[in-house]
């Protein structure tokens, strides 16, 4: 018969099979534990254990992966593409958590950061939200810590009034889109804070903070304080928060200090009229009496 040309169906390696299933289940876990995280339908530790799940299946699917290549090579069998699409998968899950591995060997193991460890902001209404134990700041261990590894962190001071400073730092913290608790402006009793709930990008992991606004003669002074809810090492997350709330409060302390003042408002002076004033009016003589004639 012209034209005719068997087809064989490849096998398709297993391996391969299990390795594309795995890595599209890895991703539907962590995608779970992202939801369970950020909603908080659960405890953290649920939450957490279901991502270390999703984290182990990808691993798998890797391993399944790099065993299907060797089978495939040496077999002829298909499947190659499932086999590349699970290593893919897997890789990008894993990612991410191999990078704050590889910070958690360079950056110290502390979760609280402050630019003020000798009196560091205290959390208030934040204090009912954290986990019990953790409100108070841990000590000069870690802040000998926060030194070696962040020794720029330091608190900003002003020539301005507290109210100047706790309005900038108020409407920075707006403008980041954070969760303000509480807001208290300063006096001549107590200083001035703000604190709010910071929430990590990809996990949604809540994260306190309190600025402090503080007179200091006739100046002010401004204290923050980052610390993470849960876990004993942030990865470096806190002192980011903190270094570039201060960056961006500075900045717009220097734009309100150095601002043009405004000039006294002054009456504007009278516009010339166009109009063409009306007609004066003229008195007209008056006609003279008539004289009398004499009587006769």
């Amino acid at each position: 018969m012209r034209g005719f040309s068997p087809v064989f169906d490849v096998p398709v390696s297993r391996l391969a099979t299990w390795s594309g299933r795995l890595s599209w289940f890895a991703v539907a876990v962590a995608i779970l534990s992202i939801i369970i995280v950020r909603t908080g339908f659960l405890d953290m530790g649920p939450a957490l254990a279901t991502f270390g799940a999703a984290l182990a299946f990808a691993g798998l699917a890797i391993l399944l992966a790099l065993a299907s290549f060797v089978v495939i090579w040496r077999q002829g069998l298909g499947g190659l593409g499932r086999a590349i699409g699970g290593m893919i998968l897997g890789t990008l899950l894993l990612a991410y958590p191999g990078y704050l591995g590889y910070r958690a060997t360079k950056l110290p193991a502390i979760n609280d950061i402050t630019t003020d460890a000798a009196n560091p902001p205290r959390f208030g209404v934040l204090a009912r939200l954290r986990p019990r134990g953790t409100s108070e700041y841990p000590g000069t261990r870690f802040a000998a810590l926060q030194q070696k590894a962040y020794p720029d962190i330091e608190p900003l001071e002003y020539d301005a009034p507290p109210a100047l400073a706790y309005k900038v730092a108020l409407q920075i913290v707006t403008n980041r889109g954070w969760n303000i608790i509480d807001a208290q402006e300063p006096s001549r009793a107590r200083p001035g804070d703000i604190e709010a709930v910071a929430r990590t990008f990809i996990m949604g992991f809540r994260d306190d903070v309190v600025v402090r606004v503080s007179a200091v003669g006739t100046g002010s002074r401004i204290d923050v304080r980052s610390a993470s809810r849960y876990g004993s090492h942030d990865f470096g997350a806190n002192a980011k928060r903190v270094t570039a709330l201060l960056s961006d409060v500075d900045e717009a302390m220097d734009d309100a200090l150095n601002a043009p003042a405004r000039p006294e408002s002054k009456e504007p002076a009278e516009k010339p009229s166009h109009k063409r004033p009306p007609p004066k009016k003229t008195e007209r003589p008056k006609a003279p009496a008539s004289r009398q004639r004499p009587e006769g």
